[in-house]
């Protein structure tokens, strides 16, 4: 199933609505998902909701136990992170934490980045915490994911871009010179 905006929004309402039924939790929204609710046309495989404690990921749980369980809360060495999916309505709904420490403020998904850098977009009457677009595009050139790359860069073009952020996240990621230079030249419209 294509993960739509407004299916985003409905399963984001249903995700957030059980959730505090629970007693909420603390988190961000991160990866395509976050691009999608952000209005960059990406076209996200799932709903990725970054965690700040395993607490978070048991509510999450919690919530979510009238659907179908893709994977319990789990501990998942490999990964350093402890992590839950489930199915809501036919779309893959993941959380988790990631637990590798980090000295770098400006990386997507561990260390502070996604706590301080973000904003907060409004879906119903629910303000959804996403992680900033910066943190996001220097994620998919870590990847190499050149596709998810190049939208994200037409849209930083259109839309605006923090380039000092966007550069100390690149950094943080360790992006080569050029390839970064290339980067903020063609969101300068260069």
């Amino acid at each position: 199933m294509m993960l739509t905006a407004e299916l985003l929004r409905r399963t984001l309402a249903t995700v957030l609505g059980l959730a505090k039924a629970q007693g909420g939790f603390d988190y961000r929204l991160i990866g395509t998902a976050a691009d999608l609710l952000r209005g960059i046309p990406i076209e996200p495989g799932d709903v990725d909701f970054l965690m700040r404690a395993r607490a978070d990921v048991d509510t999450f749980a919690r919530a979510l136990a009238p659907y179908r369980c893709l994977s319990p809360p789990t501990w998942m060495p490999c990964c350093v992170q402890y992590y839950a999916a489930f199915e809501v309505d036919g779309v893959q709904v993941d959380a988790s934490t990631v637990e590798s420490s980090s000295q770098s403020p400006f990386i997507e998904a561990f260390g502070s980045g996604p706590w301080t850098h973000f904003s907060e977009i409004a879906v119903a009457d629910t303000r959804i915490p996403v992680v900033a677009p910066e943190l996001r595009l220097a994620t998919e050139l870590c990847r190499d994911r050149k596709d998810q790359t190049a939208i994200i860069t037409r849209w930083m073009r259109d839309h605006g871009c923090d380039a000092p952020l966007l550069r100390n996240a690149m950094e943080a990621r360790g992006i080569d010179k050029a390839t970064q230079s290339s980067v903020l030249a063609a969101i300068a419209g260069r």
